[in-house]
């Protein structure tokens, strides 16, 4: 569902993708994880079609992302890391923002579809509603909400936890997996917490100076030697600094 071949990307002298190859089989959840500038939010974002590398090949659900942008982002939902909501939008109105520029639905249809949506996320009664009237929680799944909106076939998270707490956090990785289960959605997350790719990710890909370093299960990523690994996994598995 998701091909990225040989990516490179550089931001003046330095290079921030080296040559990465991703694949994500459809229904598949794959979590991005790496060092602090390693590259994974800008893999996302030409993986999105938001940035254009200097080489390679990205195509999404079969098409080129980087010769139709606009097309292939009519198969993909982005979750971005603050939501992203406008803030001078009703909740009703940021889900239906994407809707009213891709499609022609009857207004009856727009508020059922609205509805259909945020019922499934576990909210109701917020339509109109401002995001500034929202917990932190609600927004990322408004956030969520507005991606589902257009039926896409591929969902692209960049840290959909951070700043949550460890509750909010755990239903959001829980609505992530059941996206997956339920409606096929294809998923690729970048995250820094170790504990939610461990939930809900069947692979783990690891960028460390701009280079794919790891490639696999969450449990071999638990287990493997590369050393920006292992120092990630030790600090997750300390709890305490005494």
């Amino acid at each position: 569902m998701i091909e990225a071949k040989n990516i490179s990307k550089r931001f003046g002298e330095k290079a921030v993708l080296k040559g990465v190859s991703l694949h994500v089989a459809k229904g598949e959840i794959v979590a991005v994880m790496g060092s602090s500038g390693g590259g994974k939010t800008t893999l996302l974002r030409c993986i999105a079609g938001l940035i254009v590398p200097e080489s390679g090949q990205i195509e999404l659900a079969g098409v080129d992302v980087l010769a139709n942008p606009e097309e292939a982002r009519r198969h993909m939902g982005m979750v971005f890391q603050s939501a992203a909501l406008f803030d001078y939008l009703t909740v009703e109105e940021n889900i239906l923002f994407g809707v009213k520029r891709h499609t022609k639905l009857a207004p009856k249809v727009q508020r059922d579809l609205v509805r259909d949506t945020l019922s499934r996320l576990g909210l109701s009664d917020v339509e109109k509603l401002y995001p500034s009237e929202l917990s932190g929680g609600m927004r990322k799944r408004v956030g969520i909400a507005r991606a589902l909106a257009l039926n896409p076939d591929v969902m692209l998270y960049d840290e959909p936890t951070t700043g949550l707490d460890p509750i909010t956090t755990y239903q959001i990785d829980e609505l992530m997996f059941e996206l997956c289960e339920t409606l096929g959605v294809t998923s690729l997350l970048v995250s820094h917490d170790l504990s939610s790719v461990r939930r809900v990710a069947a692979r783990v890909a690891f960028l460390y100076a701009g280079e794919l370093v790891f490639d696999g299960t969450p449990d071999a990523f638990m287990e493997a030697e590369h050393p920006a690994i292992v120092e990630l996994v030790h600090k997750t598995q300390t709890t305490s600094l005494r």
